[in-house]
């Protein structure tokens, strides 16, 4: 490749990452790890793996992303899961 080919495939790549959002989930004292898990299994297409993964984060870090994509395709995902009683946003 060239090196204005390089420049360009990098260009693309950070126009892309700019149009990604990602849910993030708050951790909070008062939904159990089940919920929690089984809301990200619901909502974010998550085997129970990565549901547990992202719980475990979420407790001990205080947040984790636990979705990334579009926005248009996040709001319904992030909707549900502050339906269930747990503490999220779009970034």
């Amino acid at each position: 490749m060239s090196v204005q080919e390089d420049v360009l495939e990098e260009i693309s790549i950070k126009e892309k990452a700019i149009d990604q959002h990602e849910i993030v989930v708050y951790n909070d004292d008062f939904n159990t790890f089940d919920h929690v898990i089984n809301t990200l299994i619901d909502t974010c297409e998550h085997d129970a793996i990565q549901a547990e993964q992202c719980t475990l984060l979420i407790h001990y870090k205080g947040k984790c992303a636990v979705k990334t994509g579009d926005f248009e395709d996040l709001k319904p995902r992030c909707t549900k899961i502050l339906e269930a009683g747990i503490n999220a946003e779009i970034v």
